[in-house]
């Protein structure tokens, strides 16, 4: 069941600049949105939403260029270090 009461951060960045880059999702982590801010209005965030806090994702592995999933394999954070088939 989806339970919308559930909501989860995990930390995918933390630049020297302060800021803080993380997914966020409610009810299932599988379906997250990407954010950045700074440290401390992410601890505010996460304190306010009452998060659940989870592990590092492994990196992804990379697919064969031709496989059709590897056109929707990827995150937004990426975009800037990898090019898109167009």
């Amino acid at each position: 069941m989806f339970d919308i009461t559930r909501k989860f951060v995990r930390i995918t960045d933390t630049l020297h600049d302060g800021m803080v880059g993380f997914e966020f999702a409610i009810g299932e982590p599988a379906l997250f949105v990407e954010l950045m801010m700074p440290e401390a209005a992410f601890q505010q965030f996460c304190a306010v939403n009452q998060v659940t806090v989870l592990e590092p994702a492994a990196e992804h592995k990379l697919l064969a260029p031709d496989s059709a999933s590897s056109d929707w394999d990827w995150r937004l954070r990426q975009a800037t270090h990898q090019r898109f088939k167009s």
